[in-house]
């Protein structure tokens, strides 16, 4: 109980930028751990070959959509949570962390099941040629089929950290890297199993994440208590998961198609420049998932003072996320653009194709990803505020609305290059989308804010 009541104490009362470090610090180093799977595994790879690099590279996008699945049920039942929370149901809170967990459990086997029975023909919609093909279904037979923990693991995460217990998070995102990357050189070199190797490792590790979670929940130490009995189908919880995680999910499917139009668009150049986009795909999120991260702990910030009508710590708390995630991304992005070519390296042989693409795309990648905690803050804060539209809109804009008209125009008069920078010149196009809707959302709060004090004084 005492637990509990710090948590609460954590999401309402404790000074603002305390409780940004708080939350957001756990999950965003628990993100960055998790991002290293791929990072991990791309390094291990790279020594094999680029036709392996690339295997792994167009099954990327699939294993994408299944951590969709997860943040589906699981960012749309945190942002509910949290409001919920504030106003102190912590009966109707129950039934939608329940009905998160089982119902992502069963989406998420179903399009797993649909994915390795029909896995060769995915992998050839994803980029995959021929010489890439047979790495392709050894790793991602294995690497899909083993998802499964990982739903459930994104779900857990999105709920444990609206409860305000991100270092548990932490904690069970760490202990799956780890082994990851103890198991990685294991399997792939010593054992001589190759890319199957990779995905084996990256199998048992996410496997042992679902177990600390597990852990957690049957040691009673969660504010919720998770049970079949408690899935509630209600209209509102429904509406209210779906409305946030469907935005949510859609960004993320967004992202695979990303993935696969750029495997797709390189793959008239070679497997070295499919493998290259793969590096930079990998190091990229490395940092988009720890700003990521980092916003998971705003999120219920926001969403529990948005619940109980405090504007004024909404307020800080979007102001100072800004400034922590923004600080963080100019840090990132200058060590993106001042050593592009030796981070490349490490992922081949010494392939110069691969290695000159890369650096190219990386450096631009360090410009425009500057901007990226700006834009996150903002895409993140409307799905807290249960604002659908604009975090919908906002979640299909950066690799929707703004990334596919490009990756299907420049290639045409640009060549290679203009699909080295497709991604960044769409993620400033965004970001500018961004900030127009953040006046607007700040005049609506200013309303609802004047209002209710207006209600309070009449009272």
């Amino acid at each position: 109980m005492e637990s509990q009541e710090r948590k609460m104490q954590l999401l309402g009362t404790t000074p603002i930028v305390k409780a940004l470090l708080a939350m957001g610090l756990p999950t965003m180093l628990g993100m960055m751990i998790n991002a290293l799977y791929n990072i991990v595994d791309a390094f291990f790879v790279g020594g094999l070959g680029e036709s392996q690099t690339g295997a792994i590279s167009v099954a990327f996008p699939l294993g994408q959509f299944v951590v969709g699945l997860g943040l589906l049920f699981g960012n749309g039942a945190a942002s509910y949570i949290s409001r919920l929370l504030g106003r102190g149901d912590k009966e109707k809170a129950d039934n939608v962390a329940s009905t998160a967990i089982y119902s992502g459990l069963v989406a998420g086997a179903v399009f797993i099941i649909f994915s390795v029975i029909f896995i060769k023909p995915l992998l050839k919609v994803l980029g995959a040629t021929d010489s890439i093909m047979p790495y392709a279904v050894m790793y991602g037979s294995i690497y899909i089929g083993s998802s499964i923990f990982n739903v459930f693991n994104v779900t857990m995460n999105n709920i444990v950290t609206s409860e305000g217990a991100a270092k548990i998070s932490m904690a069970a995102l760490l202990t799956g890297a780890i082994l990851n990357t103890i198991l990685d050189p294991i399997f792939i070199s010593v054992a001589g199993l190759g890319v199957t190797g990779a995905a084996i490792a990256t199998a048992i590790s996410q496997c042992v994440s679902t177990i600390v979670y597990l852990i957690y929940i049957f040691s009673k130490k969660s504010t919720f208590s998770f049970s079949i009995k408690k899935c509630k189908y209600s209209k509102d919880i429904v509406t209210e998961i779906l409305k946030i995680g469907v935005p949510t999910l859609i960004f993320q499917l967004l992202t695979s198609l990303s993935i696969t139009f750029i495997n797709n668009q390189a793959k008239q150049y070679g497997d070295a420049i499919i493998a290259a986009m793969g590096v930079v795909v990998r190091i990229t999120a490395l940092g988009t998932s720890m700003i990521f991260g980092f916003i998971k702990g705003f999120q219920p910030i926001a969403g529990f003072s948005y619940g109980i009508k405090n504007y004024k710590r909404l307020s800080e708390a979007t102001k100072y996320s800004i400034i922590l995630s923004t600080s963080f991304c100019v840090v990132l992005g200058i060590i993106m653009i001042s050593c592009p070519a030796q981070l490349i390296s490490l992922f081949t042989k010494g392939n110069a194709d691969m290695i000159s693409a890369g650096a190219k795309s990386l450096r631009a990648n360090g410009i425009s990803i500057m901007v990226f905690g700006f834009y996150t803050v903002y895409s993140s804060l409307f799905l807290a505020l249960g604002k659908a539209k604009g975090g919908l809109f906002l979640g299909v804009c950066r690799q929707g609305i703004c990334f596919i008209p490009i990756i299907f125009t420049f290639p045409l008069f640009w060549g290679l290059n203009g699909i080295l920078y497709a991604q960044p010149i769409a993620d400033g196009i965004a970001a500018i989308i961004a900030a127009i809707m953040a006046i607007f959302l700040h005049k609506q709060l200013r309303k609802e804010r004047n209002q209710y004090t207006n209600i309070n004084i009449k009272l």
